[in-house]
């Protein structure tokens, strides 16, 4: 008889050996950790955090400086897809504060220098979904907006509350979904594993998967606290993401410890 946990079977998946059962409360545990490591390590953190809200204030900013205007909003929705990239520095850095280290960006860096190859294969493959998602995006946008609309915020506001911009925005938010959707399951706890271990990035990406069907309940739960933490963040141009960031990017690492076995 198979063991059904919170999600699939799991003797129907891969490396199902390798996960645990966690329950629903879970998550905001995990997020209390990674307030405790951010608050453990401020100024790393907030470099990195930095980082990051600085490269996706100039891209907004860019976008808003030319015609391709109406790409801003999925472009911030493709932000999040690269979170798992985004965050290992974090995870580095929690990764050294439980072995009792000093953060440092050296010390972060250097974990991540130790698996590099995998950890660079598995940023490519988040970085080619993220792409992927640009391109379904113009293609709805072409196919479906309303058109003649003006391409400025008005104009794009005031065209998105018209049939055909309703309909633009049920397939933006279906597609957008699926897309997300995939990119956590993927990546929930595949760059941790590879700071972790000396794994390959394909096994990385299928241990997370198995973990995310097994615990579909919980993970649901988290994707969500992940999601408003990162929305939170960009909502003040960018700013937030100096901690919000750093705050999901810590939890996320002790999401792993407690989901994924040593």
């Amino acid at each position: 008889m198979s063991l059904v946990h919170d999600g699939a079977a799991a003797s129907s998946l891969p490396l199902s050996d390798r996960v645990r059962q966690v329950g629903a409360d879970q998550p905001m545990r995990w997020l209390g950790d990674g307030l405790r490591d951010y608050l453990a390590a401020p100024v790393v953190s907030s470099a990195f955090g930095l980082l990051f809200a600085a490269v996706g204030l100039a891209l907004a900013y860019a976008l808003w400086r030319t015609p391709f205007f109406y790409m801003l909003l999925p472009l911030a929705c493709g932000f999040m897809l690269l979170g798992p990239v985004a965050t290992s520095g974090f995870q580095a850095i929690s990764r050294g504060l439980e072995q009792g280290g000093r953060p440092s960006l050296a010390t972060a860096f250097e974990a991540l220098r130790a698996n590099a190859g995998p950890i660079c294969y598995a940023a490519l493959a988040f970085m080619l979904l993220f792409m992927a998602w640009l391109r379904i995006s113009e293609i709805l946008f072409a196919l479906t907006f309303p058109a003649g609309a003006s391409l400025d915020a008005r104009g794009l506001l005031n065209a998105t509350f018209t049939a055909d911009g309703l309909k633009f925005l049920a397939l933006f938010v279906i597609f957008g979904f699926c897309v997300a959707a995939l990119a956590f399951a993927c990546g929930a706890f595949a760059l941790s594993m590879l700071i972790d271990k000396p794994v390959g990035a394909g096994e990385a990406i299928a241990t997370s998967f198995t973990a995310v069907a097994m615990n579909a309940r919980t993970m649901a739960i988290w994707a969500a606290i992940l999601v408003v933490l990162t929305a939170a963040g960009m909502a003040f141009f960018f700013v937030g993401l100096v901690v919000t960031l750093p705050v999901a990017g810590h939890a996320a690492w002790h999401a792993y410890r407690a989901t994924i076995r040593g």
